[in-house]
């Protein structure tokens, strides 16, 4: 069974105005204090307004639903103790007028100071999913075979529509948003380990990124754990969403496992059509039409129909089936974040839309 963990960043916002506030620091203290909360489970991010929650080493989709929503209320009764709220969304909806704080600690302040307006409009947030991986050599197989479902799970995690108070039409503000920084979007295919550290390490040695924890591709080896991180997902408004897209990715990650030792071709896409995929999928979400695997248009739902029989037998050994399987369905039902963000303005206003991110992020 591959073992997995899930990081999720979330935004603190005003309950009133619906403004990001800069209160990390006290927020961190005060959930580190919760007996419920290990050590490191509760991490400061890039901007003040923003905290970052990481679950442990999870074997099942269950603990990894059971650590999210303990640390999203933990987090979240927190944030109400200093009198803002958590919010589940990965664009800031509102943005004042106010200069951006920075978390004070020096990789942040470095990162400023190279790129002070990109640092300015951080105020995105997203959900990573770690897989483990036998070794290195392995997880660069595994890269290149899952990179071409990068826009299919782009789309169906999206849940960024608004910025500064205006619906951008994408679903996925947060990507085009993310791309600005240098090395970013989707992986290109490596042809051995070799490769991959040869040309990360050409990539430092550039001095255009400070070192690989600025590799920001959707997919990328860990240099701090024994697995593959997955990193195109906008953070979910439910957590439940959250586990069905974990275990999409960890069957998506047994799936490559199985053809890497059966020695099957690895998936061919050329890096501009996957580029290409993942703006179509940022700008549309589950809306219309997706660019599939072999990198046809086809309609979202025959995508994530063709996505599910892909992974059908490693969600069946692992049990998540039923669980993901309905909660795909409902994903298709009831569409993604985005579309529920825009459901929300349309029965409303803004506020109406703050509600639904701060009230979600914690709900059973």
């Amino acid at each position: 069974m591959i073992t997995l963990g899930v990081e999720e960043e979330y935004l603190l916002v005003d309950p009133d105005s619906g403004l990001p506030v800069p209160l990390s620091d006290e927020v961190r203290t005060a959930a580190g204090l919760e007996p419920m909360v290990q050590e490191r489970e509760v991490q400061p991010e890039l901007l003040l307004a923003q905290v970052e929650v990481a679950t442990p080493v999870c074997s099942t989709l269950d603990e990894v639903g059971g650590h999210l929503l303990r640390l999203r209320h933990a987090v979240g009764a927190a944030a109400e103790q200093h009198g803002c709220r958590l919010a589940a969304t990965a664009a800031a909806p509102l943005t004042g007028s106010a200069p951006t704080e920075v978390t004070h600690e020096p990789r942040y302040q470095d990162l400023r100071a190279r790129a002070a307006q990109l640092v300015e409009e951080q105020f995105i947030n997203g959900m990573h999913v770690h897989v483990g991986m036998p070794d290195r050599e392995v997880a660069v197989s595994v890269l290149n075979r899952i990179r071409v479902w990068l826009p299919t799970l782009l789309a169906m995690s999206a849940n960024s529509p608004f910025w500064q108070g205006r619906d951008t039409g994408f679903a996925s503000w947060r990507t085009p948003v993310f791309s600005r920084w240098p090395v970013c979007g989707p992986p290109p295919r490596f042809d051995d380990l070799e490769d991959y550290e040869r040309r990360t390490r050409a990539l430092v040695e550039s001095r255009v990124i400070l070192d690989t924890g600025q590799l920001y591709w959707q997919a990328r080896l860990s240099e701090r754990y024994p697995t593959l991180e997955l990193r195109c997902l906008d953070v979910q408004l439910r957590a439940d969403d959250a586990v069905m897209l974990a275990g999409v990715v960890r069957a998506l990650a047994a799936t490559a496992l199985r053809a890497h030792k059966a020695g099957e071709p690895e998936p061919q896409c050329p890096p501009e059509l996957l580029q290409a995929a993942v703006w179509h999928a940022a700008r549309h979400g589950l809306g219309g039409t997706l660019i599939d695997s072999a990198g046809r248009p086809r309609p979202a739902g025959d995508t994530l129909c063709q996505l599910t029989q892909h992974i059908a037998q490693d969600l069946a050994e692992s049990g998540d089936e039923r669980e993901v399987g309905s909660l795909i369905h409902r994903l298709l039902r009831q569409g993604n974040g985005a579309d529920r963000q825009r459901e929300a303005l349309a029965d409303g206003d803004f506020p109406s839309v703050i509600d639904l991110i701060t009230s979600e992020a914690t709900a059973p």
